[in-house]
């Protein structure tokens, strides 16, 4: 084997592993969000994906979720919340807000109408 197979080779097993990390190891963290007069706020920007598109809120508390679409792909004109039994179609450039009560513990899951675009809501 020359140097150079090994280099490439050696390159090809690093990309993989980046990959295998990225995509299937890679916790991200959510972001915790503000509680104003007793109800948790997110802003949720909606362009190639969910930002954030982890939201940690708090169990028993009303939460209202503040989606603001800033581009024209179809797949973002909606976005269901399959456990909760919400959705709402998202107007590209105005805010539309999702309002729900967590009862329990665990993950909501929301997607786009194609489930391309995902996040989730972390009940604690």
């Amino acid at each position: 084997m020359t140097v150079t197979q090994i280099i490439v080779n050696t390159a090809g097993i690093a990309l993989i592993a980046l990959i295998v990390w990225y995509f299937w190891l890679y916790r991200r963290e959510g972001v915790l969000v503000a509680e104003i007069s007793g109800v948790q706020e997110a802003q949720i920007k909606v362009k190639g994906g969910y930002d954030p598109d982890v939201i940690v809120v708090k169990q028993g508390k009303p939460v209202r979720l503040h989606f603001t679409r800033q581009e024209s792909a179809m797949c973002s004109e909606m976005v269901i919340f399959d456990k909760i039994d919400r959705s709402a179609k998202l107007p590209e450039g105005e805010t539309v807000t999702i309002e729900f009560t967590p009862q329990q513990r665990g993950e909501i899951p929301f997607q786009c109408q194609m489930g391309m675009l995902r996040g989730k809501v972390v009940v604690q």
